[in-house]
């Protein structure tokens, strides 16, 4: 498949109409927009570079995004330093991503037109107001999150191509309507079921235990009741956040970054291109007659050509640039607007190529990037002076190992000092596992108690680093039996409901197929409740999977199973009816077109880890 996706790429037709085309936008984009020039970077893709500072831009982007959903919740993930880790890593997984489709969409000669950004982003509905464009929502959000228009156009842009790729992939497999169909019925059945509940918590209200049977569980279960070990400590944290206010990009450093990027802000020669395709030499030869004799391309191309994407389009196929145009249309050799191509062998036929328009090459001012390039070379400084600020106190921690007072002298950042806390209750500041293993197993103390050492520098996500020793420390110990024996009551009581539960919900199941399940509740105290139904989506827990595993009632009959709920309550179950889902065919051109874009996903996961394969991936600098 791949093979014939590179075929079709191939075709001249494919590369007009997905040629790289750059209107209004002079993106500076993911994969350049934050290139440092310090030498410094977090990955190198088949040489290109992605820089410590653009993987900050997209963790910072990504932390933003977070937050916005999570709202409140969002202080809990960002004091894990394991779940900022992976969210730093996820985010470059994605730039490498990014730069790998990149370039292998620039080798097919895929694109998405300016045009086509603008529109995907007009028609965000977030960004709309009653229908239409807002312009000022749009402004807020990209304001909100930090970032340029231009950087969300590239984005936009990237995932546009990506979508091409998708469709080529989806629309290479076939999903058979007879299979959807099938899968559809069984997803949308419904079935009519009555639910009795043995509830756990009254069964372990009603247990008994013996003072024995206390001693007994707590004497098998002693490394239950252990009181970790604890420690007080003192840090010095250090932040590049804090560093921005601390540094300033000068007009100097602006005009050099500026200088030294200025192809990032340029936009090159663009010309607007038309087309009309015919499937013979003889074909196209009368049509170059009748243009030669002053007919009008656009109508013509609209009438005759066989391509039928651009013919619908009066020929049009848009603008492009030099580097981004396939071989048959160099050999046109247009020049100037106006110019009409001779009759182009194409592998789909023959063409005629006409050049509808030219727009020279553009670069931004220095005066229009100003502000956005201030930002870069202040953030790239701030980068820079965080980690020599680390290599200072990193160097005062070890000369003076018998205290921070050094490093808290050439840092100017004051000492903090914490309470008692153990592994599990560690001070929200201090709470990364990096800083947790050093503290607990690293050699700030030992079998005796603190050991009085320095860390060593300890970084972490986010741009943030710690120096710190342990000042009091406390081994673990097994917790008494009088202080936990309240705690011992309820795990022993609950011990034994669970061996009760689990007995009386089979008995009463084997009743139930027996035929004397009446009774037998009844005895028990429960009864089945009203008739309800239930379907498979969008529910998804233990119930409804043992609800839809049982066999389909035969003879009016019922069928009885069990499950667990969310308390680990045991339910009975009473299936009395299976009412087959039904099938619009709607639903299933539906779920066929879920099944195509599935497929086009895995294909395009396939590709990336082909290309990760080949790819000369290079990892730098990331914390």
């Amino acid at each position: 498949m791949m093979d014939n996706l590179r075929t079709a790429a191939n075709s001249p037709v494919l590369k007009i109409v997905l040629a790289l085309i750059i209107l209004s936008f002079v993106l500076t984009g993911v994969g350049g927009y934050l290139t440092s020039g310090t030498g410094s970077y977090a990955a190198e893709v088949n040489g290109q570079t992605i820089s410590r500072a653009q993987l900050e831009q997209a963790f910072q982007q990504e932390r933003n995004t977070l937050q916005e959903q999570l709202g409140d919740k969002f202080s809990v993930l960002a004091s894990d330093e394991q779940s900022m880790k992976q969210i730093r890593s996820q985010a470059l997984e994605r730039l490498i991503n990014n730069a790998l489709i990149e370039q292998y969409s620039r080798e097919l000669g895929l694109s998405a037109s300016d045009e086509q950004v603008k529109d995907s982003i007009r028609n965000i509905p977030y960004f709309q107001t009653n229908g239409k464009f807002d312009n000022n929502k749009y402004l807020e959000l990209l304001n909100r999150f930090n970032q340029s228009p231009d950087i969300f156009a590239e984005q936009t842009r990237q995932n546009l191509i990506n979508q091409q790729l998708v469709m080529s992939f989806s629309g290479s497999e076939i999903a058979l309507p007879g299979e959807a169909k099938l899968n559809a019925e069984l997803l949308l059945q419904k079935r009519t079921v009555r639910l009795a509940t043995l509830e756990l918590k009254k069964i372990q209200a009603q247990q008994e235990v013996t003072d024995k049977d206390l001693q007994d569980y707590y004497a098998r279960n002693k490394n239950s009741f252990i009181a970790p070990e604890e420690v007080k400590v003192s840090y010095i944290k250090m932040d590049a956040v804090d560093e921005m206010d601390k540094v300033s990009a000068t007009s100097t450093d602006i005009d050099t970054y500026y200088e030294h990027n200025l192809k990032r802000y340029t936009q090159s020669e663009q010309k607007k291109y038309s087309l009309i395709q015919l499937a013979t030499e003889a074909e196209a030869k009368a049509v170059l007659d009748e243009l030669n004799k002053g007919a009008d391309f656009g109508k013509l191309a609209t009438k005759k050509s066989t391509d039928k994407f651009s013919a619908k389009n009066h020929g049009d196929i848009g603008w492009m640039e030099a580097d981004s145009l396939p071989e048959e249309m160099k050999k046109a050799h247009l020049r100037e607007k106006g110019q009409t191509s001779s009759v182009i062998k194409v592998p789909n036929g023959f063409a005629i190529f006409h050049l509808d328009d030219v727009k020279p090459q553009i670069t931004k001012p220095l005066s229009e990037v100003r502000s956005e390039i201030e930002k870069i070379v202040k953030q790239e400084k701030a980068v820079d002076a965080f980690y020599a600020l680390q290599q200072k106190v990193s160097d005062a921690a070890t000369s003076d190992n018998e205290s921070l007072a050094a490093a808290e002298e050439v840092s100017g950042i004051k000492i903090v000092t914490t309470n008692w806390f153990d592994r599990n209750n560690v001070p929200a500041e201090i709470n990364f596992s990096s800083v947790i293993h050093a503290i607990f197993e690293g050699n700030l103390v030992d079998g005796q108690g603190p050991t009085g050492t320095n860390s060593d520098v300890i970084s972490v996500e986010g741009d943030r680093a710690f120096v710190l020793r342990v000042d009091n420390y406390k081994p673990e110990t097994v917790q008494p039996f009088e202080k936990v024996k309240e705690q011992v009551i309820e795990l022993v009581k609950r011990q034994k409901a669970e061996k009760q539960l689990q007995i009386e919900s089979e008995r009463l199941l084997a009743a139930l197929k027996e035929g004397k399940g009446e009774q037998a509740l009844k005895d028990a105290g429960i009864h089945f409740g009203e008739s309800q139904v239930i379907q498979r989506i969008p529910q998804n827990n233990v119930l409804v999977d043992a609800v839809f595993a049982l066999p389909q009632p035969k003879a009016a009959k019922a069928e009885y199973g069990l499950a667990k709920n969310s308390l680990d309550d045991v339910v009975l179950i009473q299936l009395d009816k299976v009412t087959p889902g039904v099938v619009s065919g709607e639903q299933i051109k539906s779920m066929t077109d879920g099944y195509q874009s599935e497929m086009g996903n895995a294909m395009l996961e396939s590709l990336l880890i082909s290309l990760r394969e080949k790819a000369k991936i290079k990892l730098g600098h990331i914390e």
